[in-house]
């Protein structure tokens, strides 16, 4: 029975670490979703939005858009992946430059 605290306390974060590995791994966000969330987020048409960088980080998606009058967002698009079955949450974004409240209802 002493086991078995000991074998959480190792083997969970290695099976968690593969979620994470996971989730990075089979991110199915297109550009034209990624355009039209973060579109939507900051009040653009997707047709006003270009890409300008993108990573995935687990579950995260981090993408840097421009605006067609030169405006600079870095939004954060959670989920996408095959462990969220590609639905995602609504994107946080904010100017860039500036912090994104990235907590539940962007608090």
């Amino acid at each position: 029975m002493r086991a078995f605290p000991l074998l959480a306390i190792f083997v969970l974060p290695m099976l968690l670490s593969g979620c994470d590995t996971i989730a990075s791994k089979t991110n199915i966000l297109s550009d034209d979703k990624i355009k039209s969330s973060a579109g939507g987020a900051i009040g653009y048409e997707p047709s006003e939005v270009e890409i300008l960088s993108k990573r995935v980080e687990g579950t995260n998606t981090y993408v840097v858009v421009r605006t067609n009058d030169k405006k600079q967002f870095s939004c954060i698009i959670n989920g996408g992946n095959i462990l969220t079955m590609g639905m995602t949450n609504p994107p946080q974004c904010a100017p860039k430059g500036q912090g994104i409240k990235a907590g539940p209802f962007g608090g």
